[in-house]
């Protein structure tokens, strides 16, 4: 393959990473965001976490690829995103981290006030990347204010434009919506219905923010063909609501899923031939030409992508596959975790009573 047809090879995956991530990861930040919505008792919380338990940090694997490949394929576009987005990256990372504490550490001690601390975690870190994402891509869509040199010049705050703050809402009822559907799945009982129930509410209002947020999308910065993502979009999103309302949870999580990928579409569509416009001049604009790595580079990318990607996603399969069946609070034990370590109100602490009584000598 020569040169043009590489570029826009990786243009494409670097789409279907960010898919991937976005489909998977998405109802992630779903589960996460209805903790405090879905978890009345101690048990609802701990069966929304096992919803996800096996394969929340596998779906953030294809963040860390989407993130490689970028650097690899076009570390001009790694180069100038990671850098005139550093805020909200790194507010990002930081809420992945401390989510992923969050997951790991709330049962290793039985205590009240111990899970609530790391569930604050969970839940914070789920709901802040929902939205932030979202802001992140419709300015990439929207395009920035960057120099010649490829700098992004614009601040934080020129990031949270009117378009930019939709887009982070209509990533956050996606999200809702797509986690709330994976609860219905893979849960029965009262949880169940009471996902399904909240899934018809957060289905409706991502249909209306979300068909608002890609009109003005596809009206402002649009191709022709990328009405076909936009109608995709929305037929998906009607057929979640129809599906959700019947009861057909699996068909709820594909309709989704679809909305999802449709997105992403109509975002890289929208953006190409450039993989970061310049919106104070377009001569600015970085594209998959002057941003990409060259010609041996992308090729060696090519091969190795060739062998790996389907082994990742046989992995990947199967374990969904093996945890596949539903689960429900009669399939949680009762915690096993280290007793807490500060003693109720108005107790003594362990051998407080030998205080000022030890022998000298003795330390």
């Amino acid at each position: 393959m020569d040169l043009e047809t590489l570029q826009v090879l990786w243009f494409v995956l670097i789409a279907v990473l960010w898919t991937g991530y976005l489909v998977l990861e998405g109802f992630d930040f779903g589960v996460g965001m209805l903790m405090p919505i879905l978890g009345r008792e101690e048990k609802d919380r701990r069966v929304l976490i096992n919803t996800i338990g096996p394969v929340w940090d596998g779906n953030e694997v294809w963040l860390l690829t989407a993130g490689g490949a970028t650097f690899a394929a076009f570390p001009e576009w790694y180069a100038s995103l990671f850098s005139g987005f550093y805020i909200p990256l790194f507010v990002i990372l930081i809420c992945l981290i401390v989510r992923g504490m969050g997951f790991e550490y709330r049962s290793k001690i039985n205590d009240a006030a111990w899970r609530r601390r790391w569930d604050a975690s969970v839940i914070i870190g789920s709901w802040l990347p929902s939205i932030l994402w979202g802001v992140a891509f419709a300015n990439l869509v929207r395009g920035v204010e960057m120099d010649a040199n490829h700098t992004v010049t614009g601040g934080f705050f020129a990031l949270l434009s009117p378009f930019a703050l939709l887009g982070g809402v209509v990533t956050m009822l996606l999200f809702l919506t797509h986690g709330a559907v994976f609860v219905a799945l893979k849960t029965e009982g009262d949880i169940r219905g009471r996902a399904r129930r909240l899934a018809g509410t957060t289905s409706l209002a991502s249909v209306v923010a979300a068909g608002g947020w890609a009109l003005w999308a596809q009206l402002a910065y649009g191709a022709t063909w990328t009405w076909g993502a936009v109608a995709v979009a929305a037929a998906a999103l009607v057929a979640v609501v129809v599906a959700n309302a019947r009861a057909r949870e699996g068909w709820a999580f594909l309709f989704s899923a679809v909305a999802i990928l449709a997105a992403v579409v109509l975002i890289f569509g929208s953006m190409y031939p450039d993989v970061m416009p310049a919106r104070n001049d377009p001569a600015n604009s970085l594209t998959i030409r002057n941003a990409s790595s060259t010609e041996y580079t992308l090729t060696v990318m090519t091969w190795v992508a060739l062998f790996l990607t389907p082994l990742v996603l046989i992995y990947q399969s199967w374990t969904y596959w093996v945890f596949r069946k539903r689960i429900g609070t009669h399939h949680i034990p009762e915690p096993i975790g280290l007793p807490s370590l500060t003693p109720p109100r108005g107790a003594e602490a362990p051998g407080a009573e030998q205080q000022g009584t030890e022998p000298q000598g003795t330390r």
